[in-house]
């Protein structure tokens, strides 16, 4: 299955009234403009066809145009001719999704478009906590795993209720079974974690990913599934105190992954702002790979100012990887001539939250 999104329609979504881009059967989508025209808005828009929250993951009424109805819809017409759409209106709580103008679960829009995005704010992604690492990579994992988000939900809900539980002196019944739920979830979290680590270290040279936790560790070390469940369920069994009014527990909800440079022999924290940034690039076009080798699929790539911290060189690299890669590419940027040795591209002109022309790029 190969799906590219082949007309893009916005309708007052952040500063575009009625915005329409046309990527003429492209694989790279440039948008260029300066800051403030819109073009973080049409990656944002591209991003909520994914059934998520959208890559800043704002709220839906920030999102809708200022001075417009106070809703906003996102259309796209996919290369093989399925419309997809996803709208907010107004004074509800929910955005809704159609299929082919169906209404749908914002769920089933992940079987068509499968999207990954790098932001500026993922910069400091191995420099910041682990939780945000944990997000970026469980979100990386969702898109094999589509039980996987839900798991992740559904064990931070878990834990709640066991905190609540435990603070309300509850029966030991009722702790009992929410420790058996929490067991059997938090092995399927950690084993969906470790599956993708390895299998995305198969498409990595240049960095190796790890993830570090109590109950991953037991899985890479050889114990099976239903093992680690009992010994996770034991540990819970043991850890029912409350220091200072607060659960002290480990598990998947304190795990951490950990990105190694393997050029410089140094993780990836330790190393520059601008060779970081080559590794996150190279940790998404590895998920690429990922995607199209086990699915089929033609995986979407956004990048927000995709060129930012990055030479010459480096930047002559990624394009010849975009070019290679089995994806549909929309990248952001300020100065058009950085993209010009982009090949398959369709060049947006974005300013002022309009689409001025499209200028297509060489073959």
């Amino acid at each position: 299955m190969s799906v590219m999104i082949d007309i893009l329609t916005l309708t007052d979504f952040r500063n575009h009234n009625a915005c329409r881009v046309i990527t003429h059967g492209r694989n790279n989508v440039i948008i260029v403009g300066p800051n403030g025209a819109g073009k973080t808005a049409i990656l944002e828009a591209v991003s909520m066809l994914s059934g998520d929250r959208g890559m800043r993951g704002a709220d839906m009424r920030d999102m809708a145009r200022f001075g417009g109805a106070g809703g906003f819809s996102v259309f796209a017409t996919l290369a093989d001719e399925t419309d997809l759409s996803v709208t907010f209106v107004s004074g509800d709580s929910n955005r809704r999704a159609k299929i082919d103008g169906d209404n749908a679960a914002l769920s089933e829009l992940g079987k068509h478009l499968r999207i990954v995005w790098l932001t500026p704010r993922e910069d400091r992604l191995f420099v910041d906590s682990a939780s945000e690492r944990r997000a970026f990579f469980d979100r990386l994992t969702g898109a094999f795993d589509v039980t996987h988000t839900g798991r992740v939900a559904r064990l931070s809900k878990l834990l709640s209720e066991r905190a609540f539980a435990l603070k309300s002196g509850a029966d030991v019944h009722w702790l009992n079974a929410l420790d058996a739920q929490i067991a059997g979830v938090a092995v399927a979290v950690a084993a969906a974690r470790v599956q993708y680590a390895g299998e995305l270290n198969y498409f990595l040279g240049r960095c190796a990913v790890s993830v570090a936790g109590k109950i991953e560790q037991m899985l890479i070390d050889g114990m099976s599934a239903g093992d680690a469940e009992r010994a996770y369920l034991e540990y819970l069994g043991g850890a029912r105190e409350l220091v200072g009014d607060k659960m002290i527990l480990d598990g998947p909800h304190k795990s951490d992954f950990g990105v190694f440079n393997n050029e410089l022999q140094l993780p990836a924290h330790l190393t520059s702002t601008g060779q970081q940034k080559t590794i996150l690039l190279d940790l998404i076009l590895a998920h690429a790979k990922l995607i199209h080798i086990k699915t089929g699929a033609r995986p979407l790539i956004l990048l927000d100012e995709a060129a930012a911290h990055l030479d010459k060189n480096a930047r002559a690299n990624l394009f010849a990887a975009l070019s290679a890669a089995n994806a549909q590419v929309w990248a952001t940027g300020i100065d058009m001539d950085v993209f010009k040795d982009v090949p398959n591209a369709v060049f947006v002109a974005c300013e002022n939250g309009q689409i001025n022309n499209i200028l297509l790029g060489e073959e």
